[in-house]
């Protein structure tokens, strides 16, 4: 097979609220890419936070390990830009190219590509510079990153499209009126971004490209409500992660291997025949697309340390398991780590800045795939509790998660947020 161009197109904060997934939020352009190629079901980020996530996903290391501890503009970084995927593929022959969001620097020139077409979120560019770099493609295989922010807050306002009279609201919220105007206003912003993904999708079938072309159709983590973007249950980590081109990535087929993004760096070097970098910590899932095996995965890790705030959290989750651990005494929400919007302030009018959380989580994904109940302190899952508090401190000494070592202070020029605030809006100090 003739190496295949690279498309890796994304957005914000979109988890699985898309029309592909069942949700009534019409993505006509990203429906039509799911059934062309392979919908994956059960991918998970490795940080349910913008910079770490995507950080871990192209160094195919945990965000720990990589560096990104935190928010690149907030003063967090890779600790070896060289090991973004980009300079991976570089050696192998690949013209790199940036159009649009990236957000693991905020320095993008340091990451190495050979292009960089559009940057600014605002400026609306992205897609119309990725298709007109498509129209006139170099000789040698491509590696196109396009990233948009339609998605993160703050969301567009609803068109007649987004009635929120029959909006409804995700599931672990009360069906309100506020809440049916903000999931509106999602619905808004994610028929925008749709409709820039399908001008880059029309390019490449204008351009005939699309069919020596992988494209990789992702997000970073949950939508930007209250307990899912930033967290480590199934609504934060969940992502939406779609594929198709060549070698397996074709038919309209559904893969319900569980995934983690981590996987995806080791998955490209032996879908391309390159040689895997010694640091990768992911698995390859190039055998279940090939019909060898149904999982690659018995357990998926995930982790989160700083946001806006400082709100370090480890997990582990497993086909019928999760296991969440806070090392933290704060046991109250860090409001600061959830955006600011109409649903969490019908929260905090009723309360929930008084909420509590558990040391330890534990949930029953079979039976409470919401994560509501938990589980941990229920002497008949013990032993439960033990195995997986054990395969998550040892997946910590294996990447040497620096948290091992107790509380963890922001490096140097860091904006961070009082714990104790309300909002990421308020005034950070800088360290």
């Amino acid at each position: 097979m003739k190496r295949p161009n690279i498309l890796y197109i994304h957005t914000h904060d979109a988890g699985r609220y898309i029309q592909p997934y069942g949700h009534a939020i019409p993505t006509p352009n990203i429906q039509r890419l799911a059934e062309e190629g392979v919908l994956f079901r059960q991918v998970f980020c490795a940080a349910p936070t913008c910079s770490p996530s995507r950080a871990a996903m192209l160094t195919g290391k945990s965000a720990h390990s990589s560096g990104m501890l935190g928010l690149s503009h907030r003063g967090f970084g890779l600790y070896d830009y060289g090991q973004h995927i980009q300079n991976t593929l570089k050696a192998a022959g690949y013209h790199t190219v940036l159009s649009g969001i990236q957000h693991v620097t905020t320095d993008p020139p340091e990451i190495g590509y050979d292009e960089i077409l559009s940057l600014r979120r605002e400026d609306g560019a992205a897609e119309d510079k990725a298709v007109e770099f498509l129209r006139n493609p170099p000789e040698k295989p491509f590696f196109l990153a396009v990233g948009f922010g339609d998605t993160h807050r703050t969301f567009a306002e609803p068109g007649p499209q987004e009635d929120e009279r029959y909006c409804m609201p995700p599931p672990n919220f009360p069906d309100t009126p506020e809440t049916r105007h903000d999931m509106a206003c999602y619905k808004a912003s994610a028929r925008s971004v749709d409709n820039k993904m399908g001008k880059v999708f029309d390019a490449l079938d204008e351009t005939g490209l699309a069919e020596n072309t992988l494209v990789i159709c992702t997000t970073d983590h949950g939508i930007a409500f209250p307990q899912m973007k930033c967290n480590l249950t199934d609504h934060g980590i969940g992502v939406m992660f779609i594929m198709r081109g060549p070698g397996g990535f074709k038919g309209g087929k559904v893969c319900d291997a569980m995934i983690s993004q981590i996987d995806l760096f080791p998955t490209l070097c032996e879908y391309l025949d390159i040689q895997p970098p010694e640091w990768l910590e992911g698995r390859s899932f190039m055998p279940v697309i090939r019909g060898e095996e149904t999982e690659v995965n018995d357990e998926i890790f995930a982790d989160v340390t700083f946001h806006a705030a400082y709100e370090p959290q480890r997990c582990i989750r497993t086909k019928r398991w999760k296991y969440i651990r806070r090392f933290h005494d704060r046991k109250n929400p860090v409001l600061p780590n959830c955006d600011d919007s109409p649903t969490k302030t019908l929260w905090m009018d009723h309360g929930w800045k008084e909420h509590e959380y558990a040391t330890e989580e534990l949930y029953d994904l079979m039976f409470d795939p919401q994560e509501r109940r938990n589980l941990a302190t229920d002497q008949a899952n013990s032993d439960t509790v033990a195995d997986l508090r054990g395969r998550l401190e040892r997946w910590m000494e294996r990447t040497q998660d620096p948290l091992l070592k107790g509380h963890m202070s922001p490096p140097k020029g860091a904006r961070i947020n009082d714990e104790t605030g309300d909002s990421p809006n308020e005034p950070a100090i800088e360290y």
